[in-house]
């Protein structure tokens, strides 16, 4: 008798537990296709007029050099309201000279889909400098938004006038990072004085004279070589002085003491204790994370925190890096992305100082594990409320295909759609084959450029024609996006928290510095709304300790908050004429 009423009682449980199941599952299915819409991206590349041509500066000689790349910024220049686009350019080298000049690239945006090629009156073309990366801030708070351009052997440092020109003030600004490899940077106010400081990546020692032969000896077999071969260089951490110049503060900090082979780093609050921290992905070497001590100086945390290694403890070869809430607890999560054969990586923020590799819980797996993750960002395409994952993918082999017949040099982008709670799937063969068109990219940049709301990719491909994706119908759900202007903490307003509530969805987003690989994305910050109508309050934390906490916040519109202020006019112009 017990035996049976044991059995009954089994019996309804698993049914109530299943109808339970059943009913969460189907909850979830309405929820998700409440804000799920059609989204497609379309390359306007040719019919914006962008006509620059990255060049791999390729020779038989496979020097290391060649394969990186280089990045893609989005700027506004001008501060009218409208993104502008800066390409990075490669130089000639001992073993290659290029049929024409090599120059950087700067493309105005018209306002009405095309974009004008501004580069010489400009005066960023950097004609002989091996372009690498690009790191975009008002480093001088006048209003007008600065370029820094990494590089092989040296850095350079333009200053915008405000006039549509900039001036080369390296020199005079102390920040050339001279014989440094240098790769990615970013701009972030360490110390909370109102001025953004400089975090610059360095890589290896690499020179043409020890570039080894790796691969096998046959013709077309030669590869380029592993950074194991090589030692790594060091961190640069340069600090503001406010009178235009910068003071090298990488040993006095810790910042620049550890070995590296930096590719990518992203400058956010990781304990939520109000300042800035540092996280670098490295090339087969742990990663970085620098917590902020608040006196000039930082705590490696690197391997307690978790994010130096994958789960099995291997030293990935890190690449592109980025931070954002993924689950909706209000705490920076990490993705860092690697090469073939290696899982591209989710860390999840345990809010205890640690990191956990949540990336087969999340349901990204090994979905990606055949290509090889160069660049990403967190990016919400289908302004649902949840940071989605894109990712840059292209072999650093131009003839991996001789290796591994399974893999090519030129992939296809991925997207990691966030179902919520920070569990992820695959959308990427959604996106339409623009999308999905292969290339060997290397820079990675978003922006809403055309300011319709919903938020566009461009991409530096090596060797290649850019591409620019728009955004077809992401903005068919709700969203808001917000420009900051700082007044006692950075113009720029990096650093700040922004919390926004929207019946009963609650974001957490930060302004942060660096993100990607070599690359730098629209400033502002977007939020997806889904199908909600209302925001009731928009609080922003911003780096001097001001709050500021504004109701009925408008949507569907770009809004400029001014510390100690609230909601200023300015113009943000939608695009006129056909797109």
């Amino acid at each position: 008798m017990v035996k049976v009423l044991l059995s009954a009682i089994l019996v309804v449980s698993l049914a109530l537990g299943l109808m339970t199941g059943l009913r969460s599952s189907a909850l979830q299915a309405a929820q998700r296709q409440d804000s799920a819409i059609g989204v497609r991206y379309t390359d306007v590349r040719q019919a914006a007029g962008i006509t620059f041509l990255q060049d791999s500066t390729q020779t038989e000689e496979k020097y290391y050099l060649e394969t990186m790349g280089t990045g893609v910024a989005w700027i506004d220049y001008d501060q009218d309201g409208l993104m502008d686009l800066f390409f990075v350019q490669s130089a000639a080298t001992d073993a290659y000279r290029p049929p024409h000049p090599l120059r950087c690239a700067l493309y105005h945006n018209n306002g009405d889909g095309t974009f004008t090629d501004v580069t010489e009156q400009a005066g960023v073309g950097g004609g002989g400098h091996y372009g690498q990366g690009v790191a975009v801030g008002d480093y001088d708070n006048d209003g007008y938004p600065d370029l820094y351009v990494t590089g092989y052997g040296r850095a350079i440092l333009y200053h915008n006038n405000g006039n549509g020109t900039f001036t080369d003030v390296t020199a005079k600004a102390g920040v050339a990072d001279e014989g440094g490899w240098s790769t990615s940077a970013g701009w972030f106010d360490y110390d909370k004085d109102g001025w953004l400081d400089l975090v610059v990546t360095n890589y290896i020692e690499w020179t043409p004279k020890n570039n080894l032969w790796c691969g096998e000896r046959r013709p077309g077999y030669r590869s380029y070589c592993n950074p194991g071969n090589y030692k790594g260089q060091k961190t640069k951490l340069y600090h503001n002085n406010h009178d235009g110049t910068f003071t090298d503060v990488s040993n006095a900090s810790g910042v620049g003491r550890p070995e590296s082979k930096g590719m990518g780093v992203v400058l956010a609050d990781f304990n939520n204790d109000g300042w800035p921290d540092i996280a670098i992905a490295n090339d087969t070497w742990p990663n970085f994370l620098f917590i902020n001590k608040h006196d000039g100086t930082f705590e490696d945390v690197s391997l307690f925190s978790g994010l130096a290694a994958s789960e099995d403890g291997r030293y990935e070869a890190g690449m592109g890096i980025d931070a954002a809430d993924v689950d909706g607890d209000g705490w920076q999560d990490v993705y860092i992305t690697h090469l073939d054969f290696e899982a591209s990586r989710l860390y999840h923020n345990n809010q205890d100082g640690t990191f956990t590799d949540d990336t087969f819980r999340s349901g990204i797996g090994n979905k990606a594990s055949l290509l090889s993750g160069v660049s990403m960002k967190f990016v919400d395409y289908d302004n649902d409320g949840w940071n989605d994952i894109l990712q840059l993918n292209g072999a650093m082999l131009d003839n991996v295909q001789l290796y591994h017949g399974e893999v090519t040099y030129k992939e296809p982008l991925l997207m990691f759609r966030n179902l919520g709670k920070g569990r992820f799937e695959k959308v990427s063969d959604s996106l339409g084959p623009d999308f999905l068109r292969p290339i060997a990219g290397r820079g990675l940049a978003t922006a809403d450029y055309d300011n319709d709301g919903d938020i566009d990719i461009v991409t530096n491909n090596r060797g290649d024609y850019p591409s620019l994706l728009r955004n077809d119908g992401g903005n068919a759900n709700h969203w808001l996006t917000i420009f900051l202007i700082g007044t006692k903490s950075n113009r720029d307003g990096t650093g700040a928290s922004l919390k926004l509530t929207s019946e009963g969805l609650v974001q957490v987003e930060q302004a942060k510095g660096g993100m990607g690989y070599m690359s730098a994305s629209d400033p502002r910050i977007h939020f997806g709304l889904g199908t909600r109508t209302k925001v009731e309050s928009l609080e922003i934390t911003w780096p001097s300790g001001q709050v500021d906490r504004l109701t009925n916040v408008p949507i569907d519109q770009i809004i400029a908050v001014k510390e100690g202020i609230g909601i200023v006019p300015r113009r943000f112009p939608k695009f006129v004429g056909p797109k």
